[in-house]
């Protein structure tokens, strides 16, 4: 029976990465994986895979009767669909710990590090696995891209120094250049459905009873988005009103000035101007040194709502 490893809804580089390089290293030590996701590339994925010669994982979003590994994520309303019609058996994250539960022991492995990535190189090392050069380069990017080339505050040493010893792997004499080759690729807005970039990197959270939702667009500069704001704050505006959400944020981080244009439709903004020490006159406000959804945004939105 296939074990299928799966990353996040609206998957990044680092859950799509993630879930390739862990069948990987599953086959090596006997495990007949598959690696599969949830939904299509964005851009800067399409690169990393096709840049490293690795085939697109078929989508996958329905668990039920298959046996899965997560990645990157440990959350029901992150995993796919009837979870609980299915079986659980390993979760590698670098996240805060969700709300999956399963009925047997299994390894779960998550760690305060900036990306999966980082914990898949040293299981590959405990495992005593070598990691081909084509394996290497998709770690390193997805490191380099859930850092944003270490500026995030996620970013630990051991992210850096994983860094080092994959480029070295992978052949990569620059990681700068190739940081930055990503993340022109994530900023591709020309043509794309509004609702589609609000979801290209979004997530779903529960807070005290109130469904908020968080989408994240890393420009090299924001002035990409210049011509379609007020397409993306009414493409909010539905995304809030169709998912019987209470707020909905999207966050516009230029990864150069190293901050976020915060957009925002809510119910009662002043949740979001309590979390972040802001006064909301207008649909977005700026918020400097925020890059990380996951260290700077959620967690203070999570305590104004009490949780």
């Amino acid at each position: 029976m296939s074990v299928y490893v799966v990353g996040h809804k609206n998957p990044d580089t680092d859950s799509v990465t993630s879930a390739i390089v862990y069948a990987e290293l599953k086959k090596a030590t006997g495990t007949d994986a598959v690696a599969v996701m949830q939904g299509g590339l964005n851009p800067e994925t399409e690169l990393v895979l096709d840049k490293f010669g690795f085939a697109v994982p078929e989508i996958m979003t329905d668990a039920a009767g298959k046996q899965v590994i997560l990645v990157d994520h440990s959350d029901i309303a992150q995993a796919p669909d009837n979870l609980d019609k299915g079986e659980v058996v390993e979760i590698i994250d670098h996240h805060k710990i969700g709300d999956v539960t399963t009925n047997n022991p299994i390894f779960f492995c998550a760690q305060p590090v900036g990306c999966t990535g980082t914990v898949l190189k040293q299981l590959f090392e405990i495992n005593k696995v070598a990691v081909s050069e084509k394996v290497a380069g998709l770690m390193l990017c997805a490191i380099l891209s859930d850092t944003v080339m270490f500026k995030s505050p996620t970013t630990t040493e051991a992210d850096k120094t994983a860094c080092e010893d994959l480029a070295k792997i992978a052949g990569i004499s620059d990681m700068e250049s190739l940081a930055l080759e990503m993340f022109r690729a994530k900023s591709a807005v020309d043509g794309v459905d509004p609702k589609d970039l609000i979801f290209r990197d979004y997530k779903d959270f529960d807070m005290k009873g109130n469904k908020v939702g968080c989408g994240q667009l890393e420009l090299v500069d924001l002035s990409l988005v210049a011509g379609i704001r007020d397409d993306l704050f009414n493409a909010m505006k539905e995304v809030k009103e169709e998912g019987g959400r209470h707020t909905v944020l999207l966050m516009l981080t230029d990864i150069m000035k190293e901050g976020t244009d915060l957009m925002v439709v809510s119910d009662d903004a002043s949740y979001v101007e309590k979390a972040y020490g802001v006064k909301l006159d207008a649909p977005s406000v700026w918020v400097d040194g925020m890059m990380s959804r996951k260290k700077q945004t959620i967690p203070p939105l999570q305590e104004a709502f009490g949780c």
